[in-house]
């Protein structure tokens, strides 16, 4: 069996219904937003050596094959639901648990950053940034129909937010300073909340 179908080569592919799709369908679109979050979540991994941090991103990677998965059930008759892809019912939940739990031995962001700093906390936030591209194409589906599932839209902005503070641990774990923005001439502006959505 070869990897290559040419099915796909007058620019459409499948959805899980069986639908035949262009590859700019607002489905297609998010699914991949949400597969490049996966793929750089892959490259942030192999920064840091830590086996528990490894393992959440690992959990993480297999929650999105389950957004993939139900962006690319749409529509899909129940019976023919695929209950094993199904985003777990405690995977925004799991979220938020970490992101308390990481903010709680961090010291707060006091202004707006500056991406960057350690090389993790640099692909942090890339993957923070293609994440909340991912919640904008998702956005796009409800507006058009609303039949994306509520915990989709969810998780994929409370990801957003853990993202952002994990970038934060990472500078903080390896002794790299976050970047203050600065607007020219000016002091650098607090907020309360950074990132936060």
């Amino acid at each position: 069996m070869t990897l290559y179908t040419r099915t796909g080569d007058e620019g459409e592919t499948s959805l899980l219904n069986g639908q035949r799709v262009r590859k700019d369908d607002p489905r297609v679109i998010a699914c991949g937003a949400v597969d490049e979050t996966n793929a750089v979540l892959g490259w942030a991994a192999v920064a840091l050596d830590e086996p528990g941090f490894v393992a959440r991103l690992r959990a993480v990677q297999s929650d999105l094959f389950c957004v993939g998965a139900e962006l690319a059930a749409l529509r899909l008759p129940a019976e023919r639901k695929l209950d094993s892809f199904a985003l777990p019912a405690e995977a925004v939940a799991r979220l938020e648990h970490w992101i308390d739990e990481t903010t709680a031995t961090i010291e707060p962001a006091t202004t707006f950053v500056l991406p960057g700093g350690s090389e993790l906390a640099g692909r942090l936030h890339i993957a923070r940034t293609v994440c909340r591209r991912a919640e904008r194409d998702v956005a796009a589906i409800l507006a058009d129909d609303g039949h994306v599932p509520s915990n989709v839209s969810a998780y994929l902005n409370r990801l957003s937010d853990l993202l952002f503070t994990w970038a934060q641990w990472a500078n903080q774990r390896q002794n790299v300073q976050d970047v203050p923005w600065r607007a020219p001439g000016r002091q650098p502006p607090t907020r309360d909340n950074t990132d936060a959505t």
